[in-house]
C-alpha cells in the first residue's frame, strides 16, 4: 500500500457510469450532458492496474451502477483479483430487489442505499420517479440476501429535517445502519442548506440513549453510535464539521477515465486516451496505467477546502465525478 501524508491508500471508489434513473440530491434539479463512458472491460483495466498498486478495497458507483449492463460480472471479475479484501456499491436501490441476491453471489459484500426521504410525494419531487416503495423493497432484499446494508441520507433544511427521526427508526429492529452525510458545495450542494451532524447528534440525544461503537463498519470515516434497544447503528460522514482528510484513505476514477485524488479539486490524471490506444501492447498499457495510478497516489492534496468556496476548483455535478 501507498503511503501518502502518512496514510494508507488502499481504497479506490469506482464510477461505472455518469447516468442515472433518478434525480439525486446532489444533481437536482437536472443533469447536465454528460461524456461518453468507458466500457466495463477498459475500467477492469484499470483496477487490475490498481490492485497491484496497493488497492484492495472498491466502492462500485455511478450515477446509479444498477443499469449497466454487465455488472454482476464486473463484480464477479473484481472479487477473483489478487490481495482484494472488499467490494462495496452505493446505490439508489431502485434495482436491488431483482439483483440482491446476484450480488452477494458475485462477491458484493456492503451496499449504501442512497435514501432522503420515506414519504412518497415528496420522493416523487426530489428523485423525479414515483419509487419509493421500489426502493424499500430493495433495502430489504438486500437484508435477506445477507448484504450489510447502509442508508446514506443527506438533511437539508426545510427539505427533510422534519424526518430525521422516521429515518432513524429504520435501523430500530432491521440489520440496517443509517449515515448522516453532510452536504458538500459540490453541484448541487452549492446551492443547498444542509444540517450540520453536530446538530443532529444533539437532536437525537434529546431523544435516545446513546452510546459509542467502535465496531468497524466499513472502509471510510463514518463514526458511529449505538442508541439503546435498536438493532442497527447510526453513522455520521461530516466533511464540513469533522474534517477527516488526514485519515483519507481513497482516490477515485471516474467513468470517464479520470482518476481523482480528491472531491474539492479539479484536478486529475485522464487516461482514457491510454485505454483506448490499440497501438500499445496489453503489457506496456498495464504499466504506464500503474504509473498514472501512483501518480495519482502521490498527488493527493493534504486535505480539501470545502469551508472555503473560494479554493473549490471541482465545478462538476456529483454524477460526472462519482458519487
Amino acid at each position: 500500500m501507498r503511503d501518502c501524508y502518512n496514510r494508507k491508500i488502499d481504497y479506490m471508489r469506482i464510477s461505472v457510469t455518469n447516468r442515472c434513473n433518478f434525480r439525486c440530491t446532489y444533481c437536482m434539479p437536472e443533469t447536465k450532458k454528460v461524456e461518453e463512458t468507458l466500457s466495463l472491460d477498459e475500467i477492469y483495466e484499470v483496477a487490475l492496474a490498481a490492485s497491484e498498486c496497493g488497492i484492495t478495497k472498491y466502492k462500485i458507483t455511478g450515477g446509479e451502477p444498477l443499469i449497466r449492463d454487465g455488472i454482476v460480472d464486473f463484480i464477479k471479475k473484481l472479487h477473483i483479483l489478487d490481495n482484494i479484501k472488499d467490494i462495496t456499491m452505493t446505490t439508489n436501490g431502485f434495482y436491488l430487489e431483482k439483483l440482491a441476491k446476484d450480488l452477494k453471489d458475485a462477491g458484493l459484500s456492503s451496499v449504501n442505499i442512497s435514501l432522503d426521504t420515506l414519504e412518497r410525494d415528496k420522493f416523487k419531487k426530489i428523485a423525479g420517479v414515483d419509487a419509493l416503495n421500489d426502493v424499500m423493497a430493495g433495502m430489504k432484499e438486500a437484508i435477506n440476501a445477507g448484504i450489510s446494508t447502509k442508508i446514506n441520507t443527506v438533511i437539508q433544511k426545510g427539505v427533510n429535517d422534519d424526518e430525521l427521526f422516521d429515518i432513524i427508526e429504520l435501523a430500530k429492529n432491521d440489520r440496517l445502519n443509517i449515515r448522516f452525510i453532510e452536504m458538500m458545495p459540490i453541484g448541487h450542494g452549492k446551492e443547498s442548506t444542509g444540517v450540520s451532524n453536530v446538530e443532529i447528534l444533539e437532536r437525537i440525544k434529546e431523544r435516545y440513549n446513546v452510546a459509542e461503537d467502535n465496531k468497524r463498519h466499513g472502509n471510510g470515516p463514518a463514526k458511529y453510535i449505538k442508541l439503546e434497544g435498536f438493532t442497527g447503528s447510526i453513522g455520521f460522514i461530516s466533511a464540513m464539521h469533522g474534517k477527516f482528510c488526514n485519515s483519507c484513505n481513497r482516490i477515485r476514477f471516474t467513468s470517464t477515465g479520470k482518476l481523482k485524488p480528491c472531491l474539492c479539486y479539479e484536478s486529475n490524471i485522464d487516461v482514457k486516451d491510454i485505454l483506448k490506444n490499440t497501438e500499445i501492447g496489453s503489457e506496456k498499457k498495464h504499466n504506464i496505467l500503474k504509473e498514472k495510478i501512483r501518480e495519482c497516489i502521490a498527488g493527493k492534496p493534504e486535505a480539501h477546502a470545502f469551508e472555503d468556496l473560494s479554493k473549490i476548483s471541482e465545478m462538476k455535478d456529483m454524477v460526472e465525478i462519482g458519487g
